[in-house]
């Protein structure tokens, strides 16, 4: 299985990203999906995840920001972030087969990809 992200960038304050994941290698099963943020000397932290029924969750600090979709037929993963704020800035990480905005439920890791706020 692999998970492949891409869309991070630079931007200013106030302004969107849209991240996308592709998947490949995986049968589709009952697991969420979600992404995830590590800053510079923090923890890795859940940002937003979505159900195979569709349901979704949201940290508490990109709620009314941030919508995360998927799309399972074609295996992607995409987390729309709009007024970014500086302390979104972090490396982005998108998982698999896991539960929830708990990192440490998800098996399966992409690289990451950058996000810069300034």
């Amino acid at each position: 299985v692999q998970l492949v992200e891409s869309g991070g960038g630079s931007v200013q304050a106030g302004g969107s990203l849209r991240l996308s994941c592709a998947a490949s290698g995986y049968t589709y099963s009952s697991y969420c999906m979600g992404w995830f943020r590590q800053a510079p000397g923090k923890e890795r932290e859940g940002v937003a995840a979505i159900d195979s029924d569709g349901s979704t969750s949201y940290a508490d600090s990109v709620k009314g920001r941030f919508i995360i979709s998927q799309d399972r037929a074609k295996s992607t993963l995409d987390l729309q972030m709009n007024s970014l704020k500086h302390e979104d800035s972090a490396m982005y990480y998108c998982a698999i087969d896991g539960w929830g905005l708990g990192p440490e439920t998800y098996k399966i890791w992409g690289q990451g990809t950058q996000v810069t706020v300034s």
